[in-house]
């Protein structure tokens, strides 16, 4: 599959969607509202993804979706700490699934793996760990956590249903340490919140994708994909569905920026489309450092993307 390189945008703007990738510290744009149609109204999700137990600013919004890597070494403490700060955060409705490594959170592989991640010196119990992610505080604080299911949700009560599907896995690469790991799938589910996502998308995931998935997304067609894992990979584009092209991005250039364009927003016009993210949030690649400095996790260019979608 050929793939394009544009230059990085702050926006991405759509009649239907509006992507913003960077943006003031806690100042995106506010939402729109339409002028013309009273009944339409626009949700905004906020997505992170890779915080590895990073705490950093996080703008308001309906949806918070967290696509994974919650933890950096995969221990009660880290994962303490990051939902501490998910607990807190104002967002009415908070999606979650884990990634690789949240060691703990995959029983059957920590139950045999433990030893080699380097970080634990003793298996650590799952009660804890669980508790963590849908004890009461979770429940109170409106975390819900996803493994390989759905959950249908409406931010008001007589507004747009929401279904999201959350699955925390990835495919093994080499013989890396990692939990969640898979060699081959087959999923018929709705696929929107993952923790790395298929071959559509292959600018960013940099190469290391999920061919199997592929199909599916094209038969879906989410109005939302949301990923990580890729770290150097991290930005967005939105893919039209007609014409019958494979998705490719049109955003997220990791290559370089096409020389002498300087534009903020990229325009995409009406029509069925998918808005794929990946919401890496560790700086890597091409957004490790800015203006020769480097960039600490959830700063300049590893923002918390956020996406505003008409209902």
């Amino acid at each position: 599959m050929s793939t394009i390189s544009l230059p990085q945008r702050s926006r991405i703007v759509s009649p239907t969607s509006i992507v913003q990738l960077e943006y003031p510290p806690q100042a995106p744009l506010p939402k729109l509202q339409s002028a013309t149609d009273t009944t339409s109204t626009w949700t905004r999700f906020v997505l992170l993804s890779d915080t590895h137990a990073g705490i950093f600013p996080v703008p308001d919004g309906d949806v918070l979706l967290h696509s994974g890597d919650l933890t950096r070494r995969g221990t009660f403490r880290d994962l303490s700490r990051t939902m501490e700060w998910l607990y807190a955060l104002p967002h009415p409705v908070k999606i979650i699934i884990a990634g690789n490594r949240d060691f703990g959170l995959d029983r059957e592989w920590y139950n045999e793996n433990w030893k080699h991640t380097g970080y634990h010196e003793k298996p650590e119990p799952p009660e804890p760990i669980s508790e963590l992610l849908t004890g009461p505080r979770a429940v109170a604080a409106n975390i819900i956590y996803l493994r390989d299911e759905e959950y249908k949700f409406r931010v008001q009560p007589e507004g747009h249903e929401w279904s999201v599907y959350g699955s925390p896995l990835s495919p093994n690469f080499r013989s890396r340490v990692r939990a969640f790991g898979y060699d081959e799938l087959d999923a018929e589910e709705s696929l929107t919140v993952l923790h790395i996502t298929s071959s559509t998308s292959p600018k960013l995931t940099q190469g290391r994708d999920a061919p199997a998935l592929a199909a599916h997304l094209t038969r879906l067609r989410p109005r939302l994909h949301v990923f990580g894992h890729i770290h150097e990979a991290r930005g967005a584009y939105v893919h039209l569905w007609a014409g019958g092209e494979d998705p490719r991005s049109q955003n997220a250039s990791q290559i370089g920026d096409t020389e002498g364009d300087n534009a903020e927003e990229e325009t995409v016009p009406a029509g069925e489309q998918t808005v794929f993210v990946n919401a890496s949030n560790w700086p890597a690649g091409p957004n490790a450092t800015r203006s020769g400095e480097p960039v600490t996790v959830g700063g300049p260019g590893v923002q918390p993307v956020v996406v505003d979608l008409l209902d």
